[in-house]
């Protein structure tokens, strides 16, 4: 199948449907972060904040206990948050609520981090691929249709992310704070993450996401054909980020404050081409993960 190029014009006609558009993926994103919030909400009055990961310790200035002995602490933690609460830690048990709820957490981050980011891709596709309408709002529901097709992919993710998550916490490489338990497992994850950056089908990828490629531009795109074009722009997006994505693993899956930093860089790198922002972003994260072998060999 030939892949339909972008033209080089806006197509002409009045067209009232885009900041519906913006409008709906707005509500997503959101969503998303307003279920992440809740979730950080709900562990701080009574947790350790810190062991989501760095930065987090922020949040201990909201801790009810803050002051008291670390051992302290997490005897009050375990009487007035005990595993299991609405949007904090599953419990050790893995049940399959709580693997609902890790799986619902992996969503909400595709909607705050990785929604964002398609924004320019929506506006190339409905700009350039759907035909002018008479009048009103008639591209309204195929950019709809394109963002939820995307979005359908990185709930695929977060369907292995999740199966990830309990694998290894099983294994006991994710403590129940569901942050990285030794530093070797955040060196193996940001090595990996980093030496990606610079392989063939990362550049195949992000180069399909600064100069996107319709394959589905008919004369009279339909919902159906938005939806497909969602999921390919989609599989183009997870080939360009699900490395820098999964470096949440080693940062903390909870950690808010690295969600944010982590959607920025990938909206930054999806949305400026430049071959040196990628090799950028591999060098810190190959340098970090060096960083952390030396100080394990120093015994720090």
């Amino acid at each position: 199948m030939n892949a339909r190029q972008p033209v080089d014009r806006m197509p002409s006609g009045p067209d009232r449907s885009w900041p519906f558009v913006l409008v709906f993926v707005a509500i997503l994103v959101v969503l998303g972060w307003s279920y992440l919030a809740a979730m950080v909400v709900d562990m701080v009055p009574a947790m350790d904040m810190s062991e989501a990961g760095p930065g987090m310790a922020f949040f201990n200035e909201f801790n009810l206990f803050k002051g008291l002995p670390s051992e302290a602490r997490a005897a009050l933690a375990a009487l007035c948050l005990p595993a299991g609460s609405t949007f904090g830690m599953p419990s050790p048990d893995m049940s399959a609520a709580d693997l609902s709820k890790i799986f619902a957490m992996w969503v909400m981050m595709a909607l705050a981090m990785m929604l964002p980011s398609a924004v320019p891709m929506l506006r190339a596709y409905h700009a350039h691929v759907l035909p002018a309408p008479a009048g009103g709002t008639g591209r309204l529901m195929p950019s709809i249709m394109v963002s939820i097709g995307y979005l359908m992919v990185w709930v695929g993710y977060a369907v292995v992310a999740t199966f990830a998550q309990w694998v290894l916490s099983s294994l006991g490489t994710l403590t129940d704070m569901m942050a990285p338990a030794s530093v070797a497992f955040s060196i193996s994850v940001l090595f990996a993450a980093g030496l990606y950056q610079f392989t063939p089908a990362k550049r195949a990828c992000l180069n399909r996401c600064w100069y996107p490629r319709w394959f589905f531009g008919d004369a009279r795109p339909t919902a159906w054909s938005g939806l497909k074009e969602g999921v390919v722009q989609g599989w183009s997006c997870l080939g360009c980020c699900w490395a820098v994505m999964t470096v949440m693993f080693a940062v903390g899956l909870m950690n808010v404050i690295w969600i944010a930093l982590l959607g920025g860089v990938m909206a930054l790198e999806k949305s400026i081409p430049s071959r040196v922002l990628p090799a950028a972003i591999g060098v810190v994260l190959l340098s970090w993960s060096g960083l952390l072998v030396a100080t394990l060999l120093s015994g720090g």
